[in-house]
């Protein structure tokens, strides 16, 4: 009898487990709504900023997921693969670029990148003020342009910023600005201090399950012109200033790479 009972009391245990396991991954989706959802690991091991991703928290994180081309018409849909990791200090990402012609002219900051093969990472980091939000452009030389846009009763207002501390390193699987041949790849490796953030960000560093809105942005340079995003903007016209579109991130205490217990 007493056996039964233990045996009766380990099944209501483990469904209560699961119960609450469904609840939370239920609650954090609804969260994020029709938006992909991602949650960002933090790097149990240091990470070294020289586009070469080979730390071990690197190679154990998911991806977000495959890219989307909202706005394709025509040409190779080049696909994306993206990371993002944390610490105390900076918040972590990495894009391998499908790219068959690299190109990239622009090397001084705040130049307009985005004409080159480009990366960028779009944040909003209060849900409190999901619209007010600061991007960061990055192109395959290592140059990039920083923006910070707050949300007035008049509307979008785009202030002076400047990040500090932002380190980014890219490698290349190919020759840059050589369209007589056919590349492979490239990579970008960027450490963004959380103190950029300060101004408008609940927590920082973000505490453990915190809420973020993101995206991540791609764009295809002087060839096969292309725009793809983590989560895809729901304008008519190529428009990545979308912040409503923006996805979901939450920041986990759980470490990469050993995050599967």
């Amino acid at each position: 009898m007493k056996h039964q009972k233990i045996l009766k009391y380990k099944k209501i245990v483990t469904a209560t487990l699961l119960s609450l396991s469904f609840i939370l991954c239920f609650s954090l989706k609804t969260l994020a709504g029709s938006q992909p959802f991602y949650t960002i690991l933090r790097t149990g091991t240091p990470i070294i900023i020289d586009g070469k991703l080979d730390e071990p928290p690197w190679t154990a994180a998911p991806d977000v997921g495959a890219f989307k081309f909202p706005w394709w018409k025509s040409g190779k849909q080049e696909q994306t693969v993206s990371k993002l990791l944390w610490d105390d200090n900076y918040l972590y990402v990495s894009f391998i670029v499908e790219d068959g012609h690299i190109w990239a002219e622009k090397t001084e900051r705040d130049s307009a990148v985005f004409q080159d093969d480009c990366v960028e990472v779009f944040t909003a980091p209060n849900p409190d003020q999901p619209l007010t939000y600061f991007n960061i452009e990055m192109n395959v030389q290592e140059a990039f342009l920083d923006q910070f846009h707050r949300q007035t009763p008049e509307g979008r207002k785009t202030e002076e910023w400047n990040g500090e501390g932002i380190k980014i390193a890219t490698s290349i699987v190919g020759s840059l600005n050589d369209d007589s041949d056919t590349d492979k790849y490239w990579i970008l490796e960027a450490a963004i201090p959380f103190e950029n953030f300060a101004q408008v960000a609940k927590n920082i560093p973000p505490k453990s399950e915190d809420i973020w809105y993101l995206n991540l942005n791609r764009l295809g340079g002087q060839t096969n012109l292309q725009h793809s995003q983590w989560s895809p903007s729901q304008t008519p016209k190529p428009q990545f200033h979308a912040p409503q579109d923006f996805g979901r991130v939450a920041f986990s205490t759980r470490e990469s790479p050993f995050w599967k217990r």
